[in-house]
């Protein structure tokens, strides 16, 4: 099993407090890793910074990655909007980008990725974030 971050931090802290799993820094629009390598991808609320123009790169890596038979579960903030967030959790300043979606075209970007969906949970609202959060499992068929 192998946990990917972005953040050279975060993947410092996780090898510190979980010396027994394998952590790499990295980024789902060139994921390192060998094809059909992993049984199951988890993408929780990482999409949600992804741009538009990309997330097709990043499903098909997604794809390319999972082995025939294999899963992908999403979870990200439903809506059909992008912003500029600059505060996060106990106002700390941040400057990301965040991308909302709905489940319908993030289901018809991982069907054009060659993942077909397979579950989809929605909520009406997610009290922290005020955001109703969508989650998708998808299968690479085969």
């Amino acid at each position: 099993m192998t946990w990917v971050d972005l953040s050279p931090a975060m993947v410092e802290l996780a090898r510190r407090d979980h010396p027994e799993l394998r952590f790499e820094v990295g980024s789902m629009t060139e994921l390192a890793l060998a094809d059909a390598s992993v049984a199951g991808l988890l993408a929780w609320y990482s999409v949600i910074h992804v741009p538009d123009d990309v997330i097709p790169r990043v499903f098909a890596h997604f794809r390319r990655v999972v082995c025939p038979g294999g899963v992908v579960l999403l979870g990200f903030h439903m809506g059909d909007e992008h912003r500029l967030k600059t505060s996060g959790y106990g106002g700390h300043p941040m400057s990301v980008h965040v991308y909302r979606r709905t489940p319908d075209r993030v289901a018809a970007l991982l069907h054009d990725a060659g993942l077909a969906v397979e579950a989809q949970i929605v909520h009406e609202l997610d009290a922290p974030t005020g955001v109703p959060p969508a989650y998708l499992l998808a299968r690479r068929p085969g």
